[in-house]
Order: C-alpha cells, then structure tokens, then sequence
C-alpha cells in the first residue's frame, strides 16, 4: 500500500505553497478576523483553478479527483484558514450537490459565476426546530400554476448574508419521500433574509424567512423522493469539513513548534522541557492518524459513492484532533496564543464549531456504531401501541 502523494499531487502542492506564501499569507491576520466575504480572494482561487476542482469539465469544473481538494484544502490552509474555506465552498458541499443534479439550465444560469469566485450558494438545511433531525423540517413547497409557494425559515446557513442563491431542503409532501430541494434566488418575492448573528468563529449567519415565496418550476433541483440523493452528497461534504478541521490543527500545531524553540523560560527553550515535547508527539501522532482515515476516506469516496461509515469516522477523528491540537497549540503558545495578533486561537474557535456543523460528533458515532454492531438504531421513541 503506497502512502504516498503521486508525483502530479507533490507538483500540485508545491503550486500552492508558492501561492500561499506569496498571495495568501500577508494581508491572513486581517482577512481571518474580519467578518466579511472575501470576494477578492476568491477570484484569485478560482484563476488559480481552485474553485471547481472536483466538478465536471463539462459543467466548466476542473474534473479532478476528491483527494486534489483535499490537498488545496490543506495546504492553502497553512496560510490562511479563511481561505481554505473558499476552497471548501468551490469544490463541497451545496456547490457539489447542486452540480450533481441540476439541470443544464440551472447550471448555465448559477455555475458560471460561482465557479468564477463572483458569486456563492447557501444551503438550508437547519430549522428552528429541525437540526440533527433534519427529517422533521417543516418548511414547504405548495404547488401552484407555474411554480411553488414557500413557507418557513432556516438557520445556522454558512454563508447566507453574502450568497446570491440557496439550495433549500424543504418538504413537497408528508413523509420522508416528500423531502426534496430548490434553488431559492436572494431577491425572490416572500424570502427575507434577517439581520446577520455572529458565530464564536467569527461567521456570520442570517435566518431565512419565506413567506409565499415564488419559486418558478424550473428552480426545483430535487423533488419529492429526492432527500436520500441530498444525504448522499452530504458524505461528500463530510470530507471537505474533515480537511478544514485537520487543516487548522496543522496550521496552530506549525505555530507553536516554531514558538517553542524559540520561547525561553529559566534559560531554556520551551522546547527543551519534556512536557512540552510529550505534547507534541501526541500532536503529531493524532494529526498522522487522522490524516490516514481521512485520505482513506477521500480515496475511497473517488473510486464511487462515499461511504457513510468511513466519511463518519473521517469528520469524527478529524474533528477532535483539530480542536484538540489547536487547543493543545494555544496551552504551549500561552498568552501570545490566547491573543489575537496571531490565528492560533481563531484556529481554536473554528475547529470547535465544526464539531457541530455537519453532523454533530455524537451523530457520527451512532452512525459508526450502527456499521460495527450491524443493527439500525432509531433515535425516536418508540410509538405506543395501538
């Protein structure tokens, strides 16, 4: 078994390197910090061909393999986690399920623009009442001459002050066969978008409102049956938050290697304390780990569909290893990484919350625990007999 990045994979990274150091990294403490899309930037991947890399040539994508994301997520991470997001936006998520199953209509009138870094999709998923349990959204489609009328609200959607369109779950019809999905445009008659709340990270997110919001026939992408297609490209997604966690991990665990050998205390370099080095030998062994279950993940995922239960351990290991080294990065670093002049701390709140976003830890687990024991377990109670 070959451990090792192909020779087009090491070119591929060293580009970014060069990109990073001399694009990214200068002007990454400022753009980190602010709240604000960083539309210039995005441009600037996608002229590099960041954005799109696992889309289709066809559909104006780069036709690439999972595995090219993953390594454009990490590296460009390693100069700026902000833009490794961008990079993230491109290439998963509602921009990979979209290119799925979008018709060559939809994709001529929306791709073209996200691809160019002009423009960005939202998706909306959560609810009020519907998070974990994304089955019991309740925002729904009526079907009237020439379209639908929406009703209901949606929260906690990346990048939904900033997006030009959203791809909305929502419910045609009873059941979990009546879920399916829309693309839902900014300035649609009857979609309000609320003022944006902060997230600890730093993120914005606006409440969607949707009040008898026109949505014309050919904005359905998904209809009713279409919610088992959505999930499945969610496993896809689960890879791209995965690299992000890892990602930011690395880039705080670089940070304070680099602050210990050179940090003295009682005449000594940090680094010569053996706390300190024990630290970082369980740093550097569960961000190895991690990084094997997630190119397992990512390879396998590109030789067919993504597998629910490796994607799962994927996000999880990831997840905690992340925040757990980011954390572990800011203890060695102390004050100077509890402060913002430098990214450790922002790499401590970012990686947090993608132990929610995606499916919470505790949602990975039982779906790891239903492949190790080979039983379905329902989180709903039981329904009383009749």
């Amino acid at each position: 078994m070959d451990f090792q990045l192909s020779s087009e994979q090491i070119a591929f990274a060293d580009a970014l390197h060069k990109l990073g150091r001399e694009k990214l990294a200068p002007d990454a403490l400022n753009r980190n910090h602010s709240p604000d899309y960083p539309w210039e930037i995005a441009e600037l991947l996608s002229q590099q061909g960041l954005l799109g890399i696992t889309l289709k040539e066809a559909d104006g994508g780069i036709g690439g393999s999972l595995m090219d994301a993953v390594i454009a997520i990490q590296t460009i991470a390693l100069y700026c986690p902000k833009s490794a997001d961008i990079v993230q936006a491109g290439n998963f998520g509602p921009i990979r399920s979209f290119a799925e199953y979008a018709t060559e209509d939809q994709k001529e009138r929306y791709l073209p623009d996200l691809l160019a870094g002009k423009a960005v999709i939202s998706l909306g998923m959560t609810e009020p009442d519907a998070g974990s349990a994304v089955t019991e959204l309740t925002t729904n489609a009526k079907k009237v001459e020439g379209g639908y009328l929406v009703n209901g609200s949606k929260v906690f959607s990346t990048h939904s002050p900033d997006a030009k369109v959203f791809l909305i779950y929502l419910r045609y019809g009873p059941g979990l066969d009546g879920i399916g999905s829309m693309l839902i445009e900014r300035d649609s008659p009857g979609f309000e978008i609320g003022q944006p709340s902060s997230f600890m990270s730093g993120e914005r997110w606006s409440q969607l409102y949707f009040s008898d919001c026109f949505v014309p026939d050919n904005n359905v992408l998904l209809g009713p049956g279409g919610f088992k297609k959505q999930i499945s490209g969610f496993n896809v997604e689960r890879i791209g938050n995965a690299s992000r966690s890892l990602a930011l991990g690395r880039y705080a665990f670089l940070q304070a290697k680099e602050y210990a050998k050179t940090r003295s205390q009682f005449s000594r370099k940090i680094a010569e304390f053996q706390g300190i080095q024990w630290k970082f030998a369980e740093m550097a062994t569960k961000l190895e780990a991690a990084q094997l279950l997630l190119y397992k993940a990512a390879l396998n995922a590109d030789s067919g569909l993504p597998s629910p239960y490796e994607t799962a351990m994927a996000k999880l290991i990831c997840n905690e290893t992340g925040f757990w080294v980011a954390n572990e990065a800011l203890q060695i670093m102390g004050a100077s990484g509890y402060s913002q002049e430098n990214l450790v701390e922002y790499c401590v709140r970012r990686t947090r919350g993608w132990m929610i976003a995606g499916g919470s830890i505790e949602i990975l687990k039982n779906r790891i625990a239903e492949e190790v024991l080979e039983m379905r377990f329902d989180q709903r109670p039981s329904k009383p007999k009749a």
